[in-house]
């Protein structure tokens, strides 16, 4: 990710949260814009450009995915999976958090040879959340 791309990331990050996850108030992910924007530099962000046109990002801290955003126009597309197929050639393994009622995300990652190895309550929104791991074999 370019610093100019930062803002299109942004849109992308809050618009697909809202999305996916409408057992969470919108009010969550907009009052955590401005820390998340703060902590994109710190993290590996890989972007999928098509067209001259950022639709979709994978966001790294170490082995740890922070999230696979995609475009609301190309959902379901193979962005998503192109975005995590590249993570898997990087890293011997991965994991990350994903919740539980983000049926879609879990099925997703299982899909993908991820594995549950933990379910705990996110205490900041009160939902169920999943760990999950990959490793290369």
């Amino acid at each position: 990710m370019n610093a100019n791309e930062l803002d299109q990331v942004m849109q992308i990050w809050l618009q697909s949260n809202i999305d996916a996850h409408n057992f969470i108030p919108v009010s969550y992910w907009e009052g955590n814009y401005d820390l998340v924007k703060t902590m994109f530099p710190k993290a590996d962000v890989y972007v999928y450009i098509d067209d001259d046109k950022l639709i979709g990002f994978i966001g790294i801290m170490d082995t740890y995915i922070a999230g696979i955003f995609v475009d609301k126009k190309v959902r379901s597309k193979g962005v998503g999976k192109q975005l995590l197929d590249y993570a898997k050639e990087i890293h011997h393994e991965l994991t990350l958090h994903a919740y539980r009622q983000n049926e879609r995300a879990v099925a997703f990652y299982e899909r993908e040879g991820f594995k549950v190895i933990n379910e705990d309550m996110d205490e900041k929104t009160s939902q169920r959340e999943v760990e999950m791991e990959w490793k290369a074999k």
